[in-house]
């Protein structure tokens, strides 16, 4: 839920600890709200309990990419409209199309420049 000092809630789905911690850090200094889960299963445990209004989903995840995890998002109650952008090192030709494919609707590649991350993650939360 945006409000004043809330730019809004993030889910940023990543298994790597230092990716959630940078992100967390630069996102929270831009004032995002911003929960964590560091695999498919936290995740979808997570989206029971909260409406977020965008997903951060790495791609290579344990257990359950992120492609397979995108698309049970999708097909969970209210989480049709919410948007999904992968947040992956995943850059070789195809990976974008293949992100879209699986019902992401952004694309944003690691090593994340934190200068402009904040204006990319804008762009999605209206």
């Amino acid at each position: 839920m945006l409000t004043e000092n809330n730019r809004g809630t993030i889910l940023y789905v990543e298994d790597n600890p230092e990716n959630r911690l940078l992100i967390r850090r630069v996102l929270g200094s831009e004032g995002y709200t911003v929960h964590e889960a560091s695999s498919a299963k936290i995740a979808l445990d997570v989206l029971q309990a909260l409406q977020p209004d965008l997903i951060l989903m790495d791609i290579n995840l344990p257990e359950m990419d992120g492609y397979t995890l995108t698309t049970r998002i999708r097909a969970l109650p209210n989480m049709g409209t919410v948007p999904i952008v992968a947040l992956t090192a995943n850059v070789m030709r195809g990976d974008r199309e293949r992100s879209m494919e699986a019902g992401c609707d952004g694309y944003i590649q690691k090593p994340i420049d934190i200068d402009t991350i904040g204006n990319q993650i804008a762009h999605f939360i209206k």
